[in-house]
């Protein structure tokens, strides 16, 4: 306390002048002078610096929880886009099937195929033969192997390992990668990153042995396929180049990757509802196929 009282005592005059000033100041704010909204501008202008400040530093410290936010928002429209391709794709084939007579209401047949999960690239590669890409999710969020990755921008890879909280993706620079593609008019081919005799690069992959006749053009885009892991019409690549090869006379297309491998941050991983059924048959047709066929006499 003496100490406070020696501290008011010795600056006391200085006290005083600031109490004064923030007075005056009050006083004249309150007035319709020149005088008085010059001040309250200048009190208005300091203000709003603050609290622009302010607001840049709570929206800095957002960004993460709105990027989830966005990222939630995203995966629902990815599968409703999705999930309404291969709608449409197999609507009539379902009405045909359904008895005559019915209802309106049992025509309206809801094909919920693909099932989208966000994940975070948490590591990546891209100058070797094979690369991978791990992801921040697991088993524990149900990723498993065989499950398409894709991103915002097309398609990523396919998930080859998986452990509890975490997953391996063989991305498409990969000698290993193959994946089923389309040309605008309906052209089915094979993707790939390196061919015989190129030197690969994360810049680069290839739409190989297209008929000549067929007609495209440079900027054209190439999609995924039904008959990809991936789910159909997700872009693989742009027409950046075209190569005809004489030996066959066909065309070998250089692509331009719709992802750009070297900076990926988020993706998702797309579950194929009906995968395991699908294989699950294929499989029993093989099985059909190896038995030793009964000689009739």
């Amino acid at each position: 306390m003496r100490n406070f009282i020696r501290f008011i005592s010795q600056f006391a005059n200085l006290i005083f002048f600031v109490v004064l000033e923030v007075l005056c100041a009050i006083l004249i704010s309150r007035t319709r002078t020149i005088q008085g909204n010059d001040l309250v501008n200048s009190s208005n202008a300091v203000s709003g610096f603050f609290y622009k400040r302010q607001n840049a530093i709570v929206h800095y410290f957002g960004l993460g929880r709105m990027n989830d936010s966005l990222l939630a928002e995203n995966r629902k429209l990815h599968e409703a886009l999705a999930n309404l391709q291969f709608a449409t794709a197999n609507f009539s084939d379902s009405i045909t099937r359904l008895p005559k007579g019915l209802p309106d209401s049992a025509h309206r047949v809801t094909y919920a195929r693909y099932i989208f999960r966000t994940a975070k690239v948490i590591n990546n590669s891209v100058a070797q033969q094979d690369n991978y890409i791990t992801l921040n999710r697991g088993a524990d969020e149900g990723i498993r192997k065989g499950m398409a990755v894709i991103s915002s921008s097309g398609a990523v890879g396919k998930v080859v390992h998986v452990s509890p909280h975490f997953s391996t993706v063989l991305s498409l620079l990969s000698s290993l990668q193959e994946v089923s593609v389309h040309l605008k008019d309906g052209t089915v081919g094979i993707s790939k990153w390196q061919i015989e005799g190129t030197r690969p690069s994360p810049d680069v992959l290839y739409m190989t042995d297209v008929p000549a006749q067929i007609p495209m053009r440079i900027g054209d885009s190439v999609w995924t396929t039904t008959y990809s892991f991936f789910p159909p019409e997700v872009l693989v690549g742009i027409i950046q180049k075209v190569f005809i090869v004489k030996k066959t006379g066909k065309r070998l297309l250089y692509l331009k990757p719709a992802n750009n491998f070297r900076n990926m941050q988020y993706v998702y991983v797309v579950e194929n509802t009906y995968s395991e059924e699908q294989k699950q048959l294929e499989s029993e047709n093989k099985l059909e196929q190896n038995k030793p066929k009964k000689r009739t006499k």
